[in-house]
């Protein structure tokens, strides 16, 4: 089993809470109520700066130029299509790009925060791959359906799919597969724990997204 497929099933209940969740069934049958689209775009958006530092932290700590192309790459993905992706629709939703961060997304900014400040390529990549695989595992199953509804929520399916995407969660996953082998006990179970935190992040704002948060006007 690999690295990854174990942490995956280590959190087995919170990722299929995450990746099955109402929220995300809604968003891909086009029903899911403007409001919560805005507010739940509105908190994910906090999250663009953090993620930037913390994928550049990573791109500076992997062991080699190759290890750390593909991580450069992406990073051009988020500060131009997605960062573009939220402007464009924040706009066409008439809605403010800015709100105060609620109690879910100060949580997983705060592990995004730690995971940097860890200084460890393997504390950093736990927290990247489950905010990318999660994605890509919602997603993945409602690629053919983004094209009939509208863009604020077809694009957000298509920038978490396809064989790009797929690519990007396959390095990230590659890299922690590969740092595993090498690590002590201990930093084994600190992989484990901050792998387990982010997922319960990730239902956890899912839900929060679910029961509407507070749309800043």
């Amino acid at each position: 089993m690999r690295a990854t497929e174990f942490l995956q099933s280590q959190t087995q209940a919170d990722w299929s809470a995450a990746t099955t969740h109402a929220f995300t069934n809604a968003l891909v049958d086009g029903s899911l109520d403007a409001d919560k689209m805005i507010g739940y775009l509105q908190q994910d958006y906090l999250f663009i700066e953090d993620f930037v530092r913390l994928l550049a932290s990573a791109i500076a700590h992997a062991p080699s130029l190759a290890d750390a192309v593909p991580a450069a790459q992406f990073l051009g993905v988020i500060t131009g299509p997605e960062n573009t992706y939220f402007l464009r629709s924040f706009e066409a939703l008439e809605a403010k790009t800015d709100a105060p961060a609620a109690q879910e997304t100060t949580a997983f900014l705060n592990l995004m925060r730690k995971a940097r400040a860890s200084g460890r390529y393997e504390i950093m990549l736990s927290v990247l791959v489950v905010a990318e695989w999660v994605y890509l595992d919602w997603a993945q199953p409602f690629e053919d359906r983004a094209e009939g509804l509208p863009f604020w929520f077809g694009e957000w399916i298509t920038l978490h799919c396809g064989p790009g995407f797929e690519g990007v969660v396959s390095y990230l996953r590659g890299q922690l597969d590969q740092c595993w082998e090498g690590l002590s006990d201990a930093a084994k179970q600190d992989v484990v724990d901050t792998f387990t935190a982010a997922v319960a992040c990730e239902r956890d704002f899912f839900d929060a997204a679910w029961a509407g948060f507070e749309v800043a006007t």
